[in-house]
């Protein structure tokens, strides 16, 4: 069995981020490059045993994912990268054993590949959309730590009108949820 405090916790905002019960936390900033950056720093300097990227996210109407509702990434897509995937990876599966303890931590959520873009309504082939995703996944990966990443949905990605998103009721939902991730982590991480 491992400890919560083996146990990175990142995120783009503060906001996003529950309180601290013994998990190191790191705030990566908005977007891919900030994301990547510092993720890769606080694995240099934590030296976590596995990864939770947590966050809120955008879903697609046709999906019908109501705001609120809890999404774990099976994988994270980098939806800006127009280059053949022989030069670079678009398309990183969560860790396997994480996916499964997020299942077991969060058994009425969605699964679904989250799709990354730094900017808004610039995913494509995916239900779901976030703008730190993948390269947090990508930092872990280069570092051999496990990683998962896991949101909540705050609006429809069609929405223009951020009047409209649900920001307050999708952090609640996310900082719940966070420390039953953590907990269900810690039993199983090596």
């Amino acid at each position: 069995m491992d400890t919560p405090a083996r146990i990175l916790v990142v995120a783009a905002t503060a906001r996003e981020l529950a309180p601290v019960d013994g998990w190191v936390t790191c705030l990566c900033g908005v977007g891919p490059v900030d994301a990547a950056a510092t993720t890769t720093a606080a694995i240099a300097a934590h030296r976590p045993a596995a990864i939770l990227h947590v966050g809120i996210a955008g879903a697609r109407r046709a999906a019908g994912i109501a705001p609120a509702t809890l999404v774990i990434g099976e994988a994270a897509r980098y939806c800006d990268l127009e280059v053949p995937e022989h030069f670079a990876p678009h398309l990183l599966a969560a860790d396997p054993g994480l996916l499964d303890a997020a299942r077991r931590a969060l058994p009425g959520a969605v699964r679904s590949v989250i799709g990354t873009s730094a900017r808004v309504g610039g995913s494509s082939g995916c239900d779901v959309e976030a703008m730190e995703g993948f390269a947090v996944l990508r930092a872990a990966a280069l570092a051999g730590v496990p990683a998962i990443e896991v949101r909540a949905i705050a609006n429809a990605i069609e929405e223009q009108d951020r009047g409209q998103w649900r920001f307050d009721e999708a952090f609640a939902a996310i900082t719940a949820a966070t420390p039953r991730l953590v907990a269900e982590f810690a039993r199983c991480v090596r």
